[in-house]
């Protein structure tokens, strides 16, 4: 019989023999399974692929149950493409899993089913749902009852090479916007580009625009509404303007054309914005780096707020035709609760849930520098709508960027891409 840490390495969907494998190898003596006259109940879990280590789910599994010898866990690991159909597939009740790792900005697709489980009382009464990131919290809220239970965070920061601030004098990181673009101008020089910034990075662009008190696009009696035209938005697009100005990066693309990470690695580059997670391409692609990569979080307007940023990340739902609501809910309170938030976000680097558990990753510069860009005011995730991944599909937001950065009449292109928007997010 296979391990427990073997279970968990799995990292694809698995097969019924496989999966049940599995679900022996998570008991503490590999007993009986239900049907089998037993009382024990089996919570059949959907994570994603990679989210967590093996190590994480090996210790989180041991102690529950431990703790729950009633409960049996089984986990399945399901790979991102395709996930939505599979996802909508389940909660009409083909295989329902009983707890689902979902992104967070994916809750109110499937939310907009009446599968889910309201999970509102639990997140007041049990969760302290009142600290958790609105980056997390608000894309599972819908219509104000929470349906996404948030996990975990991750989002942008800007990663520096050291040695070149080092070479330009520079000692400190910016506190504000203003500093920030001084610091870059003054280090754009001598060949090196003072920050890589490519012209359609439009989440970076996104919480410029928050910082303003713009949004992307705002629901109004019902109906959704884009909003690339407003005064706060075109002041975040301003600012944008003058940033990416300080370097090379290209005006009609974005930070996956070319990888960003591999340009930071050729040595000329000062700053990129990006998750940490980008390091490991730096990395691979420049081991020489190791050591002079540094992290701080994103600027904001006065030196007492950071600047505001999309909060990316992960939720967990739970549909209505889980056999074990009652267990899956349990679960999920332990997962999203502070001894495992604690655990997962030092053993992953992630942001943890909370605004009050940022404290537990101070000692790690990364991830530190994430959470407090994470709780920052205005940080959250894109616009609640169940039509926002017909937005991001399309994206009119990219060629709005590429037109002011080119010289374009900022208002003009802003209304195009709103009316673009309003439709995208307007149910034919």
């Amino acid at each position: 019989m296979p391990s427990k840490v073997n279970a968990v390495k799995i990292r694809r969907p698995l097969p019924p023999s496989v999966a049940l494998v599995c679900v022996l190898a998570l008991t503490t003596g590999c007993g009986l399974i239900p049907g089998s006259g037993s009382d024990t109940r089996t919570v059949k879990i959907w994570l994603m692929q990679d989210s967590v280590s093996e190590e994480f789910l090996d210790r989180f599994s041991k102690e529950y149950e431990e703790k729950h010898p009633s409960v049996k866990l089984e986990f399945t690991f399901q790979p991102w493409t395709g996930i939505g159909k599979k996802v909508n597939a389940a909660l009409e009740g083909e295989d329902t899993p009983d707890i689902i790792e979902v992104g967070n900005t994916q809750v109110a697709q499937y939310a907009e089913t009446d599968a889910l489980e309201d999970l509102t009382l639990e997140s007041v009464r049990d969760l302290g749902g009142e600290d958790w990131l609105e980056g997390l919290a608000q894309p599972g809220n819908i219509d104000g009852s929470q349906y996404g239970i948030p996990w975990y965070a991750a989002n942008r920061v800007v990663i520096y090479n050291k040695d070149v601030f080092a070479d330009a004098g520079i000692k400190k990181t910016p506190k504000t916007r203003d500093e920030w673009l001084a610091m870059t101008e003054q280090l754009n020089q001598d060949g090196t580009q003072g920050i890589y910034l490519p012209g359609q990075d439009w989440y970076t662009l996104a919480g410029f625009i928050w910082d303003e008190g713009g949004d992307l696009a705002v629901e109004r009696a019902g109906s959704w509404e884009g909003m690339l035209h407003t005064d706060a938005t075109l002041r975040g697009m301003d600012f944008y303007k003058e940033l990416q100005e300080l370097g090379q990066g290209p005006k009609d693309s974005d930070e996956t054309k070319p990888p960003q990470g591999e340009v930071f690695a050729k040595g000329n580059v000062a700053q990129i914005v990006a998750p940490p997670s980008v390091a490991s391409t730096i990395l691979k692609a420049n081991p020489e780096l190791e050591d002079k990569l540094g992290y701080f979080t994103i600027p904001g307007k006065t030196a007492d707020k950071a600047g505001a940023v999309f909060t990316g990340g992960s939720d967990l739902i739970i549909p209505q035709k889980a056999e074990e609501r009652g267990a899956a809910i349990e679960v999920v309170k332990a997962l999203a609760g502070e001894r495992w938030q604690t655990d997962l976000a030092r053993t992953m680097n992630y942001v943890p849930n909370k605004k009050s558990l940022a404290k537990v990753v101070q000692g790690e510069e990364s991830t530190a520098a994430m959470a407090a860009g994470a709780a920052a005011e205005g940080s959250q995730a894109t616009p609640n709508s169940a039509q926002w991944a017909d937005v991001e599909i399309e994206n009119p937001i990219k060629p709005f960027m590429t037109k002011v950065l080119e010289g374009g009449d900022p208002e003009a292109a802003g209304r195009e891409a709103s009316k673009r928007i309003t439709s995208l997010l307007t149910p034919g």
